[in-house]
């Protein structure tokens, strides 16, 4: 047994559950590339994917009808057509650039949109067509380069959701497309008995994480929490950058 990547699942499962369960996935992207360290990076993907379509049952099970349904309605629609993109179109894309794309993106939107109180006042909600722009391209870059979740806040963050109806949409959402995505990557044959089972095993870190995770949430004032979402929306960006044009470069 590989007791180093054991531990580091572990560490990343932790990890995971805490953002799901209480920032609606803001550092979750930290999983895919710790695992990394020592198997693919394909791999360490499907080795998660499982235990996030678990995580996203914990969370929507904790802000159970917490979510706003009007948000999931125009969301969910476009980021199952992103996620259909992706799998249809998975080999025509560099996965670099696009990393590199949605961590400049990820970076400009969270120094643009420091929420300050004028900030607040005129951060307006997106149009139609911006809208389903920024969901698809939330399905289709958390196919392509597991990274939905920039893009996503983009659209979330100037949607005037208090920090749990925030959190609890965010959370449906992303089990629809996690959930979505299972269908694909069984196509492509990223998935194994072995690999399934290595990440259910991990299903009570996955549980205690998302309870952890939840009670940080209640702890934080709103003004602190949607601070700690730009963070980490900032660092995300940095990441996805750093990331795409190092393997550019």
């Amino acid at each position: 047994m590989d007791w180093l990547l054991i531990s580091l699942i572990a560490i990343a499962v932790v990890l995971t559950g805490i953002s799901k369960g209480g920032f609606s996935g803001a550092f979750g992207i930290l999983a895919v590339p710790l695992i990394s360290l020592t198997t693919s990076p394909m791999h360490a993907a499907a080795i998660m994917l499982p235990i996030l379509c678990l995580m996203d049952l914990f969370t929507v099970q904790k802000f159970w009808k917490k979510w706003d349904t009007a948000q999931l309605k125009k969301c969910i629609p476009p980021a199952i057509i992103g996620v259909i993109i992706g799998g249809l179109t998975a080999n025509w894309f560099s996965e670099d650039w696009l990393k590199t794309l949605v961590g400049l993106i990820a970076i400009g939107f969270s120094i643009n949109s420091w929420p300050t109180e004028k900030r607040k006042r005129t951060l307006n909600p997106l149009g139609f067509i911006a809208a389903n722009a920024w969901c698809t391209l939330g399905g289709f870059t958390s196919f392509i380069a597991h990274a939905g979740g920039a893009p996503m806040s983009v659209y979330l963050l100037r949607a005037k959701l208090d920090k749990t109806r925030y959190v609890a949409t965010a959370a449906v959402i992303f089990a629809t497309i996690n959930y979505v995505k299972l269908i694909p990557y069984t196509l492509l044959g990223e998935f194994n008995t072995h690999t399934v089972l290595l990440s259910l095993s991990f299903a009570p870190l996955a549980y205690l994480g998302v309870q952890l995770g939840a009670w940080l949430h209640y702890k934080l004032s709103s003004d602190v929490f949607f601070k700690c979402i730009f963070v980490f929306l900032f660092l995300t960006g940095l990441k996805l950058t750093y990331d795409g044009l190092s393997a550019i470069l």
